[in-house]
């Protein structure tokens, strides 16, 4: 083959990646499973903020647990800037937490949506920062929902600005399938890393993991003792929630393994809020999966005739 021949290969694949990659991420797509994502991500954002809000001596102001000098300590090596230093007046405090649960409703129900949902990730950040060693996963994914959601049209479908008019008619956008894209890709790092950090514990390799957390009352909901008489269980379904972990970024994109990673992810969030005891955290979980249904999502050529449907 000559040079020229070589080159003329090397710039048609060119072509085709980058087309690829502009129809995986750019190519317009419909809101309807975005905008089911953003009420239910608003509505917890409001829920969050509420316990926040009834809190509110204990989690803000110069007396709270969290005072403003142990805050500086521990944010002078990350940049996790908030106008929540630990110094605010409870007054304050008082009116950002009601602010933010305004935004998370209104989010929920599709008021100005394309305002709400920005407004309400920011005011949800604040707080997260002066709050930080005292968060848990289902505040770290609101975040990570809200901030996708903002760059989104989720509030052309199923929202009061739909309703009254205030919006387009809800035809496809390409924002929809970035913020779509955006949310598969960081659930996907999120699983697999979160599977690394189980392979590194010796309870995930010798399949007593499952037992481990059933006999623990700090988070046990319901009894699931009885694991310990059946081993062979509890050691399938550790290594298989393993697994299913490690190999999530893996077979979640292709269509025929799709259906049985996404319903796997459903029993393990499901039995995460049911028997561990963290209801808002596995529901916010399978909420996030809802991201990998289909919404109209394109076709994506990567060479010839092949083609992978995403």
């Amino acid at each position: 083959m000559t040079v020229a021949g070589i080159q003329r290969l090397v710039l048609e694949w060119s072509k085709e990646f980058w087309e690829s990659l502009d129809a995986f991420f750019f190519k317009p797509s419909d809101s309807s499973v975005l905008a089911w994502i953003r009420i239910a991500t608003g509505g917890m954002i409001a829920y969050i903020h509420l316990v926040w809000l009834l809190r509110l001596q204990s989690f803000f102001g110069p007396t709270a647990l969290l005072d403003h000098q142990t805050l500086r300590l521990l944010h002078q090596n990350a940049w996790k800037w908030t106008y929540l230093d630990g110094r605010e007046s409870l007054a304050f405090a008082c009116i950002h937490e009601l602010a933010a649960l305004g935004a998370g409703i209104a989010m929920a129900l599709g008021i100005w949506s394309r305002w709400t949902t920005p407004l309400a990730w920011f005011l949800t950040l604040m707080t997260a920062h002066r709050l930080a060693p005292m968060l848990f996963g289902l505040d770290q994914i609101v975040l990570m929902l809200a901030m996708y959601l903002s760059i989104s049209r989720c509030g052309d479908r199923w929202s009061l600005d739909r309703r009254f008019e205030l919006v387009d008619s809800g035809d496809a956008h390409w924002r929809n399938t970035l913020a779509t894209r955006l949310i598969q890709l960081h659930l996907c790092v999120i699983y697999f890393f979160g599977g690394l950090g189980k392979a590194r514990g010796w309870m995930w390799w010798d399949g007593t993991a499952m037992w481990f957390a059933a006999a623990s009352f700090e988070y046990q909901s319901l009894d699931l003792t009885w694991i310990g008489r059946y081993p062979t269980l509890g050691s399938l379904l550790t290594h298989a929630t393993l697994f299913w972990e490690l190999a999530y970024a893996a077979l979640v994109w292709p269509r025929l393994s799709r259906p049985w990673v996404l319903a796997m992810a459903f029993l393990v969030h499901a039995g995460i809020a049911l028997y561990l005891g963290m209801i808002t955290f596995g529901f916010m979980m399978i909420v996030s999966n809802f991201a990998f249904l289909p919404a109209k999502f394109p076709s994506v050529a990567l060479s010839g005739d092949s083609k992978v449907v995403f």
